[in-house]
């Protein structure tokens, strides 16, 4: 899978070679997770695969939600099975919003990049985004449906045209640099995603979207790698209506505070 063109170039420090990864680094994964019982197990095998193919040094933080269907059942089974080094149960007692779980999983994470995503199965990548800030020493490296060879697979039309649609009218309004603003795949600088939490007001899917518009403004510079969206295996999709209406209220106040 080929890399995006960036949105800017960094005249920070000197990059590494290609190929090699550094034993300085660590990558703290935070999976915020409600009702993923079936998908949790195979997301956190794909990861733990990817990592120790790539000799990666890493951690995975399960922030679980209070989910009824025991997914923290399942996590605290991972924990046992991979080692309380490599996978990290930190839950809440109820879902309080996609933001506060990622504070919530900073609290706890010794890496010095930050990957997140979430559990649907989706997103086993590693390498390409670990390859893709290195060549261009990026602040942030975003997953893109929307560029290159980036695609959706397993949603029907009626979801695809939402998707679209929501994305354009992000780029008309907010202007963002970026040509995903709502895709849950990304690597942060450990020291960026604390300064853009700290300054994002959104909750649920705006959050994504609003810590683009963030770095904007901040003038970090992001990376995008073009991905290959799969729906999800087992579960439904949580997009629906509230979420939707959620998400245009959002829109509309980050618009009017940017």
């Amino acid at each position: 899978m080929a890399a995006e063109e960036a949105s800017r170039s960094s005249p920070r420090s000197r990059r590494e070679p290609k190929g090699r990864v550094s034993r300085q680094d660590k990558y703290s994964v935070l999976l915020p997770t409600y009702n993923e019982r079936e998908n949790l197990p195979f997301i956190v095998w794909l990861l733990v695969k990817s990592f120790s193919e790539s000799g990666f040094n890493y951690e995975i933080i399960i922030i679980d939600d209070g989910s009824p269907d025991g997914t923290r059942d399942i996590a605290e089974q991972l924990e046992k099975i991979y080692g309380s080094d490599r996978i990290l149960l930190r839950p809440r007692e109820k879902k309080l919003g996609l933001g506060t779980a990622y504070i919530h999983g900073m609290k706890h994470a010794t890496g010095n990049y930050i990957i997140i995503m979430d559990a649907d199965l989706s997103h086993h990548l590693i390498y390409f985004f670990y390859r893709k800030q290195k060549e261009g020493n990026f602040d942030i490296v975003s997953g893109t449906r929307y560029k290159g060879n980036g695609g959706v697979y397993g949603w029907d039309l009626k979801r695809k045209i939402i998707s679209r649609v929501a994305n354009f009218i992000t780029q008309i309004l907010l202007r963002p640099g970026a040509s995903d603003l709502t895709g849950s795949f990304r690597l942060y600088r450990k020291e960026v995603l604390q300064k853009l939490i700290g300054k994002c007001i959104s909750k649920g899917y705006v959050f994504q979207m609003e810590m683009i518009v963030r770095a904007r403004q901040l003038n970090y510079t992001i990376g995008e790698v073009p991905i290959s969206f799969v729906d999800r295996v087992y579960g439904e999709s949580k997009l629906g209506g509230n979420e939707i209406v959620s998400f245009l209220k959002g829109l509309l106040t980050l618009f009017a505070t940017t």
